[in-house]
């Protein structure tokens, strides 16, 4: 339990919670732990760097969810847990790993699609209702569902769009622009930084907001496939079959 109360306190500075209401209790991981879920977290110097909680999924025996992996900035800590998380599910014959995360943070979508190899396959509307803590505070919880091919290569190279994409959303000097999003490939710019911008522009911020969640979430909607992540701001999407 002290380490998991470790883990609780490395989340609630993370996500800019009170200490005594972290996004997850030491009480649940140490159910979920103590039920075969996976609990880990990652050291540096016998120091907590980060952490990772994933329950079973449906349908059950082929999925692992992802519910919540918190770092410290950068040092490839978060990708050493993925990695990890991974192999502790290969070992247990688990196939996928999915997971929820904001559309509008370049960093997350840049790690999820180039790093990892994950695809968006659903977008969540307000998934986790509202939310106060320090990063989400101020704008509506909208995530799309990561799917992770455990069988295909672990870092696929970045994705070009093909001539004739269209922008359905352009960052046009901080601002979206929606545009047709009725090509072959459609690309959905992100904005440069969402989580300055709910703090010094929220207008700006909830404009983005709405424009990819009426674009990317039609499209996926409508049975479109994300393909990939250009230039660290622009999801690839595509309307047709490969």
């Amino acid at each position: 339990m002290e380490d998991l109360d470790t883990v609780s306190r490395l989340y609630a500075g993370i996500w800019g919670t009170d200490a005594d209401s972290p996004p997850v209790s030491a009480e649940v991981m140490r159910a979920l732990s103590h039920a075969g879920n996976y609990v880990a977290g990652a050291y540096e110097g016998g120091r907590l760097v980060g952490a990772s909680v994933a329950f079973y999924g449906d349908p059950i025996g082929t999925t692992l969810h992802s519910h919540i992996t918190g770092t410290a900035m950068g040092r490839g800590i978060g990708l050493a847990l993925k990695m990890h998380q991974r192999d502790w599910a290969l070992a247990r014959g688990i196939k996928r790993i999915t997971w929820t995360y904001d559309p509008l943070i370049r960093r997350n979508a840049h790690f999820n699609l180039v790093k990892l190899g994950a695809r968006p396959v659903e977008y969540l509307q307000s998934f986790y209702g509202e939310m106060d803590d320090a990063i989400n505070g101020g704008d509506e919880s909208d995530r799309v569902l990561a799917a992770w091919d455990l069988t295909a290569p672990v870092a696929p190279h970045p994705l070009d769009p093909p001539a004739g994409a269209s922008y359905g959303v352009r960052n046009d000097d901080g601002r979206p622009v929606i545009g047709p999003a009725d090509t072959g490939t459609v690309l959905v710019d992100l904005p440069d930084d969402i989580e300055s911008l709910r703090r010094t522009d929220p207008g700006a911020a909830r404009d983005w907001r709405l424009a990819v969640r009426h674009v990317l979430g039609g499209l996926l909607a409508e049975g479109a496939r994300v393909a990939g992540f250009h230039d660290r701001r622009s999801y690839v999407v595509h309307r047709t079959a490969a």
